[in-house]
C-alpha cells in the first residue's frame, strides 16, 4: 500500500490510499480510501507507518499536553445555556467567556487566570491565542459596557424555555468588602462581613421565583438597600419588558399597579425562595465563585467582575442541576457527585502528543475513565474525536 497524491485541476489535490494489483500481465492501481479530508500530520504519520519507520517502536511514548476535558465540558454547558451566544463571537467576547469558565473552575485574579490558562486547552476549545492580564481587563470593561444587552439576550432564552413569563421576582442585597481604598465604587457602609474599617461595594441580585439569577447590579458601598430597588424595577420594566410584576425582597413586597395580590401561600413560598437567593450570594461571595477579594479598581471593571461572577453562577447552577438529576445529592447517598467532584475529575482529562518524527506530532485525547464517562453523560457532553 502507498499514498498517492493526484492533481485535481482547480481544486486541491486528492490524497488516496492505494495498492498495486496484477491483472494478467498488467499492474494496476486500486484505490482503498480517500484521505483528502485528513490533516497533513495524520497523512504524514500513515506515510511513515507504510514505509516501516515505526517498525522498531513498540509504542511511542506520548507527551502530556494541556487539560482539555474541563474547559471543553464547561464550554458545552455555556453553549446550551446561551451564555456563549449572548457574549458574542469577537475576541473580547471569547476572553469574557474564558473569564466566566475560569471563575467556575479556578477563581482568583486576572493574573492568576492567565497563569491557569497556560495549562488549559484554551486554543483548542475557545479558539483563543495568547493573551495577558491587560487583555482580560479589557474584557471586563467590555462586559460592563454590554451588560444590559447580554442580560436581555439571556432573558429571551430564559423565556423560550418557559410556558409563560414569570409573575414574581425576588431581590436581595448584600455587600462585599474591599482590600485597599482605591476602588472607584468603594465606600464605608453597612458592614455585613464583620470587616470593620474596610471599604465596601453593595450588590443587588435579581432572580425569578425559583431563585434563577436574572440580573445583578453594583452600587457604591454607602448606598442603603431601599434606594437600590428602583433600578431593579427599571431593569424588569425597560430591559425585560415586564408590564406587571410582584417584587419581593427580604424587607417587603412591591406590587405594580393592576397586579392581583398574592395568596398567603404564594407570599410564604416567595419568602422561602429568598433563601435560595441568599444561598447564591454566599456562593458568590465566599464559596466556589469567590467575588471577593475584588482585585480591580475601576468602576467598569468592578461591574464587569461581578457580572462575570453572575454568569458563572448561572453556569454552575445548570451543572449542579444536571449532576443532581443523575447522581442525587450528598444527603441522599455517598454515590452523589458534586460540582467540585466533577471539576476535579475532568481536570485529569488531558491531551496526549505523539512525536511521529522531527516535524510531525499527532495529538490525541485519551478515553475517559468510568467516573469521567459518567460525569460527561450526566452533563450531556460528548467529547470530540481528535484529528490534530
Amino acid at each position: 500500500m502507498y499514498i498517492d497524491t493526484v492533481p485535481n485541476r482547480n481544486s486541491p489535490p486528492a490524497v488516496l490510499l492505494r495498492e498495486s494489483v496484477r491483472q494478467g500481465s498488467r499492474i494496476r492501481k486500486r484505490t482503498l480510501a480517500n484521505l483528502s479530508h485528513w490533516t497533513p500530520a495524520r497523512i504524514q504519520a500513515l506515510r511513515c507507518a507504510l514505509r516501516g519507520e515505526f517498525d522498531h517502536l513498540s509504542h511511542p511514548d506520548p507527551q502530556l499536553g494541556a487539560c482539555f476535558g474541563l474547559l471543553f465540558a464547561l464550554k458545552q454547558i455555556a453553549d446550551r445555556t446561551a451564555i456563549t451566544a449572548a457574549l458574542g463571537k469577537g475576541r473580547l467576547a471569547k476572553l469574557a467567556l474564558f473569564l466566566v469558565l475560569a471563575r467556575v473552575a479556578h477563581q482568583g485574579s486576572r493574573l492568576s487566570a492567565v497563569r491557569w490558562a497556560e495549562d488549559q486547552a484554551v486554543a483548542e476549545v475557545l479558539g483563543l491565542g495568547k493573551f495577558d492580564e491587560d487583555d482580560l481587563y479589557a474584557a471586563l470593561d467590555d462586559l460592563s459596557a454590554r451588560q444590559g444587552k447580554i442580560e436581555k439576550a439571556l432573558y429571551r432564552h430564559y423565556l423560550d424555555h418557559r410556558a409563560q413569563p414569570p409573575r414574581l421576582f425576588l431581590y436581595d442585597v448584600t455587600s462585599s468588602y474591599l482590600e485597599g481604598e482605591q476602588n472607584e465604587l468603594g465606600a464605608y457602609g453597612y458592614n455585613r462581613d464583620g470587616k470593620r474599617g474596610k471599604f465596601e461595594i453593595v450588590i443587588g441580585l435579581l432572580a425569578d421565583e425559583q431563585g434563577e439569577p436574572l440580573a445583578v447590579r453594583v452600587f457604591e458601598g454607602n448606598r442603603s438597600d431601599p434606594t437600590t430597588v428602583v433600578e431593579q424595577i427599571k431593569i424588569l420594566q425597560e430591559q425585560f419588558g415586564v408590564k406587571e410584576l410582584v417584587f419581593v425582597g427580604d424587607r417587603g413586597m412591591v406590587k405594580s399597579e393592576g397586579k392581583q395580590v398574592l395568596s398567603a401561600q404564594q407570599v410564604h413560598d416567595s419568602y422561602r425562595a429568598i433563601e435560595k437567593v441568599e444561598r447564591d450570594f454566599r456562593t458568590l461571595k465566599t464559596g466556589l465563585l469567590e467575588v471577593r477579594p475584588v482585585w480591580v479598581r475601576k468602576e467598569s471593571r468592578t461591574r464587569g467582575h461581578v457580572f462575570c461572577c453572575l454568569l458563572a453562577l448561572k453556569l454552575s447552577r445548570e451543572i449542579e442541576r444536571r449532576l443532581r438529576a443523575t447522581f442525587g445529592t450528598t444527603g441522599a447517598g455517598p454515590q452523589a457527585i458534586t460540582l467540585p467532584d466533577a471539576l476535579t475529575a475532568l481536570t485529569r482529562l488531558c491531551l496526549l502528543h505523539y512525536q511521529v518524527d522531527e516535524k510531525t506530532t499527532v495529538t490525541r485525547l485519551p478515553r475517559p475513565d468510568a467516573r469521567q464517562e459518567a460525569i460527561l453523560a450526566a452533563l450531556g457532553v460528548h467529547l470530540p474525536k481528535m484529528k490534530m
